[in-house]
């Protein structure tokens, strides 16, 4: 796997995955790992995964750019919208997939310890 063309191979397993602080947009709890590319930077493809604990919630908000949304472990219940119902969210469990388009309101929730990775193209931002 490279993030520029011409770049080093880069394999990485589940045990080699140096996480951090997630993105500050996020609320404080979670997570998060570069796997490659920069979020941030404009033309750049970039792989990002998140982990959250159980009951760890995003408010509604918007990206810039799409995402697509893979849920690796646990369950991402999901609902589309400005504001949070709880009634109307989707669960996600490991395996699914997720295209968040650009500018689309959305939120969600962790049932248990969930990671998810997020694909896309920089420059890739939370706004509520």
């Amino acid at each position: 796997m490279s993030d520029r063309p011409g770049g080093e191979h880069r394999l990485i397993t589940p045990d080699t995955v140096k996480w951090g602080p997630a993105p500050p947009a996020l609320p404080p709890g979670a997570e998060a790992a570069i796997l490659a590319g920069d979020p941030a930077k404009p033309g750049q493809a970039f792989a990002l995964r998140v982990r959250f604990a159980d009951g760890y919630v995003i408010p509604p908000h918007w990206h810039p750019v799409d995402e697509h949304v893979v849920v690796l472990q646990g369950t991402l219940t999901m609902g589309l919208g400005e504001k949070a119902d709880t009634a109307s969210m989707q669960a996600m469990t490991a395996g699914s997939f997720g295209l968040m388009p650009k500018g689309k309101r959305h939120y969600a929730r962790a049932k248990g310890r969930t990671i998810i990775q997020v694909n896309g193209m920089g420059p890739s931002r939370s706004t509520t």
